[in-house]
């Protein structure tokens, strides 16, 4: 069984209504899942997950300051993430909010880690992960699932 770690920060609930429905996709994937906020995540959960799905509401075009701070705390476990699945989602307040860049940026730095990233599946979007403008309509929980799904799935296989 793979094991899931979502983290998330979120002001205005969107993005955790997110984080919740990416949960529900890894779950149904049969994925053991960690959902933490962000002020509650830390390395040891990093290292324990085989898959790690990271989001953050869009800050122009940039994760938040939180996200951010995470990402940068995890240096002290560097080569420990090497070939875990990564992914990420994001809100905005505008359509063109600037979602895309803020998780290409949350990708960037998995890379850097030595993971393998993934976005939400060719049947939902195959874009960079899933997205929401506002609070997430029902495209964009098919999206969270979906990633989720797509996360554990890939873990699983990655972890034989």
């Amino acid at each position: 069984m793979a094991r899931v770690l979502i983290v998330y920060h979120s002001e205005t609930g969107n993005t955790e209504k997110m984080a919740f429905e990416v949960a529900k996709g890894a779950e149904e994937a049969g994925a053991e899942v960690r959902l933490k906020r962000v002020e509650e995540a830390t390395n040891d959960d990093l290292v324990w997950a085989d898959g790690i799905i990271i989001g953050s509401p869009t800050y122009f075009g940039l994760p938040s300051a939180e996200i951010k701070k995470f990402i940068d705390e995890s240096v002290s476990i560097r080569g420990k993430l090497e070939n875990k699945i990564g992914a990420a989602f994001s809100s905005s307040g505008h359509r063109a909010g600037g979602r895309e860049s803020t998780m290409l940026s949350i990708l960037q730095a998995l890379l850097i880690h030595g993971m393998v990233v993934c976005g939400d599946p060719l049947s939902v979007g195959g874009h960079y992960g899933a997205a929401a403008k506002g609070s997430p309509d029902e495209q964009a929980k098919k999206e969270c699932r979906a990633l989720g799904k797509r996360v554990a799935f890939l873990a699983e296989k990655l972890k034989k």
